[in-house]
């Protein structure tokens, strides 16, 4: 799984993928672990890992949020639901992708 420092590397769409309609193209990411004092036990790592999935935005489709303002552009982070979309595996590059509805795109991630 992808380590995010920088979103910026991850904006340009070389997956070959294109997300047509409604569609957001997005990649997981992990955010970096920083060394702190307080242990989390592990269920509670397992219940956040399976409850939220942490993204960064690749494409937009052409279609998306028809009614309103963009909720996110390409190089944002986002949380979306562990199983929305479709897992695609990028032809033009191998990398795994998820193909999720705009909808499905809950929140921006600011801080990680």
């Amino acid at each position: 799984m992808k380590r995010c420092k920088e979103n910026s590397a991850m904006t340009k769409n070389l997956s070959g993928l294109a997300p047509l309609g409604r569609a957001v193209l997005v990649e997981h990411y992990e955010p970096e672990r920083k060394q702190g004092v307080i242990v989390m036990p592990d269920s509670v790592s397992e219940r956040t890992a399976m409850v939220e999935q942490r993204a960064v935005v690749v494409e937009v489709g052409p279609a998306c949020w028809p009614d309103e303002p963009a909720r996110a552009k390409p190089g944002d982070r986002v949380l979306i639901s562990k199983l929305a979309g479709y897992l695609a595996k990028g032809p033009a590059d191998g990398k795994l992708y998820r193909l999720v509805n705009d909808r499905d795109i809950f929140a921006k991630i600011t801080a990680d």
